[in-house]
């Protein structure tokens, strides 16, 4: 038996530049300079010089808190130290000459990622170095792509704040996007990066930058640059100064990214890789992040409550009902009869006060957004939003389908839907081109649902009763066909509309039965269903009582067929038959006076194995619908009582019969059926406190116990 190994010790591999690679052991507990040490055995001076860096996934050194990595089979290389590394690093960058200078930048941008050769870079001021060269413009064109992305990668790691960037190095940064020169697709990229940082990063440099950079010119490098690197650092830019912008910069940012002219950008640059399936994640969660930036400008909206002085909204809710009501160049009559109108024409709008519609949007959420909404379908769906009300004028009131209600049920089921006024996730990348391809994406999707919903309510022929089950169905209706993410919103309403309720009907019920098997498959469930012993005996009292009452057999298939009754007592101790020809009554036991005990029967056949079905002589006997009772002593010098069933359910009634009084497992198809059909009602009545939670595949691990059981309540 091999001796047990110590867990501590790892066996790796060390490389050395031009020297045979050293295999050896290493302990964890070992510091890392005493297995730095090992220089001596490539007789190496000055170990502390040296380092380990790991080889995989991308090299980086080894330090004290990744050392654990360090597995067996590791290769690991010995190289200069990250302080030496910078020292040699900073040199060349000062003193060299124009081939060391380009060799020490692009080391720096290799070695730029390592957080312990950023530790020491930055502590003998190389990022001042870089800094101060870029200002004063000392930098050569071609090493300047790598100095910006050396001075990127240092400041991720979070050893310098973003706050101790100085104003000068942000204008010369801002120089290369704002310069009309082309510039190198490197710098460009880098600097964009450079300036997303700060604005996050840094409140009092974001006002510089807010300043200093214009949305037009952003979107011009989108238009200009075929680059998707450079597209979506513009887009993560522009979502970054969206996010830090005041409230009022906000509206400027929303309104200018969603006229037309800005938006052909997006779509004509970055949405048609989309449409040919060729984006990439990174861009996928920039433009995410945008759409919901976008659509949390309705979020003022949404939780602004309906003021009564306010005389612009008074008139547009005038003005809704001036649309449906009143025809063009109608002649209005005085104002008394008018107002005795009002009432009546605001029900028929379908608002719960049709007395003063305005309290209705005195609720938040949705509040003023959804008078928006109505007013924006009514001006520019002006035939639609007539024929609704028409339409809903002419049905009785208990089907009419109220509109107004409807408006801001509909338009606070949007607002959840899109998740309107919550952060955006970091790692969300589901956005929906629809909302890129119209200047009021948000109103013109109310406009298709209001007329879904009205749809829908006609098809399900609904009632003031319905109103949440409509409410559901439409919900339903929306997420299903966003699912599929429609390019615009014309393929969205021809989508949405094939999506009738009955369909929608067909799909929760075969989900319905989806979630019910895959319930029943549940290991909890199917340890439950070994305590359902009782359901069985329900099943065999029913086929016995069957047995009770009895049945009427064939003797057998000639011109005149003779029958014969057999019935089990009441006691289930005794079979009593006899001939019977009646078929208008059944016989009292008294009347079979023919007996077999119940004790007496040995086994049941069926089929080819009945006694009666294997005689060669006789008549034709259909085997499929045969079964014979055997018996343990001959009773009227035959040793089976046979049978044949007049169909299927018999058959299976008495065959579960018989063994249930033997004591045996009822195997028809028909047990089977009614024992799913009780225990799956038992499991729903016993699940219905549990509906909506998930059952679990496995069962939840039961926690240690406590330490002790002194538990004890001190009364103050």
């Amino acid at each position: 038996m091999a001796p047990n190994r110590n867990t501590d010790v790892v066996k790796l591999a060390v490389e050395m530049q031009d020297k045979m690679p050293y295999l050896g052991e290493f302990s964890l507990h070992q510091t890392l300079s005493a297995f730095i040490d090992l220089c001596t055995h490539w007789k190496s001076d000055n170990p502390e010089h040296y380092a380990l860096q790991y080889t995989e996934p991308h090299p980086h050194y080894v330090s004290e808190k990744n050392r654990l990595n360090i597995k067996d089979g590791t290769v690991l290389r010995l190289i200069p130290s990250a302080a030496r590394t910078a020292e040699d690093i900073l040199n060349k960058l000062k003193k060299g000459t124009p081939d060391e200078k380009k060799e020490g930048v692009e080391r720096l941008a290799k070695m730029s990622t390592d957080m312990s050769f950023a530790h020491e870079f930055i502590a003998k001021n190389g990022i001042q170095l870089l800094v101060g060269s870029v200002e004063a413009g000392r930098v050569d064109p071609p090493l300047l792509p790598n100095m910006l992305f050396a001075f990127l990668e240092l400041m991720d790691h979070g050893i310098m704040p973003w706050d101790d960037v100085q104003p000068p190095f942000i204008q010369k940064v801002l120089s290369f996007i704002n310069s009309q020169t082309v510039m190198d697709k490197r710098v460009l990229q880098t600097s964009l990066s450079i300036l997303e940082n700060i604005v996050l990063n840094s409140h009092n440099l974001f006002i510089l930058v807010e300043k200093e950079i214009t949305l037009p010119h952003l979107l011009h490098h989108i238009s200009t640059n075929k680059s998707v690197d450079i597209q979506q650092s513009v887009l993560a830019l522009i979502n970054a100064l969206f996010q830090k912008s005041e409230d009022q910069k906000r509206k400027y940012w929303s309104s200018t990214l969603s006229a037309k002219q800005y938006r052909s950008i997006l779509i004509n640059n970055i949405l048609i890789s989309y449409q040919n399936g060729d984006i990439k994640v990174e861009m996928a969660h920039q433009l995410y992040v945008l759409q919901q930036l976008l659509l949390n400008q309705y979020q003022e909206r949404l939780n602004t409550s309906m003021d009564p002085n306010d005389q612009d909204a008074t008139d547009k809710i005038k003005e809704l009902r001036r649309i449906a009501f009143e025809a063009d160049g109608e002649v209005s009559k005085d104002i008394t009869t008018r107002r005795l109108e009002y009432k009546k024409e605001y029900k028929k709008l379908g608002f719960k006060n049709d007395i003063n519609p305005a309290v209705d949007f005195m609720e938040t959420p949705p509040g003023m957004l959804a008078l928006d909404n109505m007013i924006f379908f009514a001006r520019n769906h002006s035939d639609q939003y007539a024929k609704l009300v028409l339409e809903n004028c002419y049905r009785a009131d208990s089907h009419e389908c109220p509109l107004g209600r409807a408006s801001i049920e509909l338009t606070k089921l949007l607002t959840e839907i899109l998740k309107i006024g919550e952060t955006p996730l970091e790692q969300g990348q589901t956005f929906h081109p629809m909302f890129f391809t119209h200047d009021h994406a948000f109103e013109e999707l109310f406009s298709i649902c209001i007329v879904l919903l009205n749809k829908t309510w006609k098809e399900m022929k609904a009632t003031t009763e319905d109103f949440s089950k409509v409410i559901s169905v439409v919900r339903d209706q929306i997420v299903r066909t966003m699912q599929d993410l429609p390019s615009t919103l014309d393929k969205f309403r021809s989508s949405i509309n094939n999506l009738t309720y009955m369909e929608i009907a067909e799909i929760w019920n075969k989900e319905r039965i989806n979630n019910e098997e895959q319930e029943m498959q549940a290991p909890p469930i199917k340890d439950f269903l070994i305590f359902m012993n009782p359901i069985i005996r329900h099943i065999q009292i029913f086929k016995t009582t069957i047995l009770t009452e009895g049945t009427r057999f064939k003797k057998g298939r000639a011109a005149r067929e003779k029958f014969w009754y057999c019935r089990l007592a009441p006691n289930h101790k005794v079979f009593h038959y006899n001939d019977w020809t009646n078929n208008e009554t059944a016989p009292s036991v008294d009347e079979l006076p023919n007996k077999v005990s119940v004790v007496d029967i040995k086994s049941v056949v069926t089929g080819k194995d009945c006694p009666h079905v294997m005689k060669k002589e006789g008549k034709k006997v259909t085997a499929a619908l045969a079964f014979s009772l055997i018996l343990e002593s001959n009773i009227d010098q035959t040793n089976s009582l046979d049978f044949v069933a007049p169909d299927e359910t018999v058959f299976s009634y008495w065959i579960d019969g018989i063994n249930s009084l033997l004591r045996q497992r009822m195997t028809s198809e028909y047990a089977n059926k009614d024992l799913d059909l009780l225990l799956n009602m038992e499991i729903k009545l016993r699940l219905l406190d549990t509906e909506g939670v998930t059952i679990p595949q496995q069962e939840p691990i039961i926690p240690p116990p406590p330490p002790n059981y002194n538990f004890c309540y001190l009364i103050p």
